[in-house]
């Protein structure tokens, strides 16, 4: 008999989560400890079959001034073949949703999207978000293969930059200690402020990275040249994935491209905690030049990475006149924004 109840136990969660092949730290306990020390409130749940878990899904609840939202983000992890559970995993979703007052629940789950995928979410009732959660478009290289097999699927261009960075006598450490998320910080802004977009908060990233660190799925991987920072990477490692979850560079970085160095480094740490998969994290179309993330969109396919294609966001719609209000600020919003 299928039930869902509150998920108690990390080690529980967490060894079920990791084993899952399709899984990343979407999901993984220590990012909803993380929106817990921002004070969100949170569902983690359990989805159990004659005592043994089967399935878990995890969300935050979002607060908006057009209302509040529970956004699962990689998940519920699942099987989505038995109909059964689904039914039951989506109806639990919408209680929960319904429980914390939300206008809606948005979901983006760890499938790869195809015609059959769609299906599902429109034969649940959903309907496809006006905005993106989280990554839906990545780039992955495959960790079974050796540096050498990426290095040789990788394209002309990044073999030159790395060449180029071999010559320049860099520095690559890495660490999870507090002086190097302080100066992730200080760089990003910087970093921000030559983009032109709005920086994540010191409070946003340190309470991540604190919520990593607990048990050793974070490091900051450094590039220095004369003791001076040219780029870092915020690098998380869950289960059977590495994820590059965040890239910070200065004005001398780029030029003397210190990024191939990082994620080579990554690659080789991952390696050693027995990843499977390396995320670069989002990318867009090649078609979307107009994107604000073409340019380094361009930079993670140099690597040659494949590309994957998630089953995009859809919402669970539980107070209707609410929710239309939220799909037209957020259709305008995508439109401005160029995402």
């Amino acid at each position: 008999m299928i039930e869902i109840v509150e998920a108690e136990s990390r080690e529980v969660w967490d060894g079920f989560v990791t084993k899952r092949p399709e899984a990343n730290f979407l999901q993984s306990w220590d990012f909803y400890e993380f929106h817990l020390a921002r004070g969100k409130k949170i569902v983690r749940r359990a989805v159990m079959n004659d005592g043994k878990i089967v399935g878990v899904y995890a969300g935050v609840v979002e607060t908006a001034r057009r209302g509040k939202y529970l956004a699962i983000a990689g998940g519920p992890l699942i099987d989505f073949g038995d109909s059964a559970t689904v039914k039951t995993v989506f109806d639990d979703i919408r209680k929960m949703g319904a429980l914390h007052g939300c206008a809606f629940a948005r979901v983006r789950p760890q499938l790869p999207l195809s015609e059959s995928s769609l299906t599902l979410m429109r034969g649940l009732g959903l309907k496809k978000a006006p905005m993106y959660l989280s990554v839906e478009y990545a780039g992955i290289l495959d960790l079974k293969k050796s540096e050498a097999e990426i290095l040789a699927g990788a394209s002309q261009g990044f073999r030159r930059k790395l060449r180029k960075a071999e010559k320049n006598e860099i520095e690559i450490s890495f660490s999870d200690d507090d002086a190097a998320i302080r100066e992730f910080c200080e760089l990003e802004k910087k970093h921000a402020e030559r983009q032109k977009y709005v920086a994540f908060s010191t409070e946003f990233l340190t309470k991540q990275f604190e919520a990593f660190r607990k048990n050793h799925e974070v490091l900051i991987y450094t590039a220095r040249k004369d003791g001076e920072i040219l780029a870092q990477n915020f690098m998380i490692f869950y289960g059977p994935e590495a994820s590059y979850h965040y890239g910070v560079s200065s004005e001398l970085g780029t030029r003397y491209s210190a990024a191939p160095l990082l994620h080579l480094a990554a690659m080789e740490e991952a390696r050693k905690r027995g990843c499977l998969r390396y995320n670069l994290w989002g990318i867009v179309g090649t078609e979307e030049k107009s994107h604000r993330f073409y340019g380094v969109s361009e930079f993670k396919r140099s690597f040659g990475c494949e590309e994957l294609k998630y089953t995009p966001a859809h919402d669970l719609i539980l107070k209707p006149g609410k929710y239309q209000l939220t799909k037209l600020v957020e259709s305008a919003r995508k439109k401005i924004r160029h995402v």
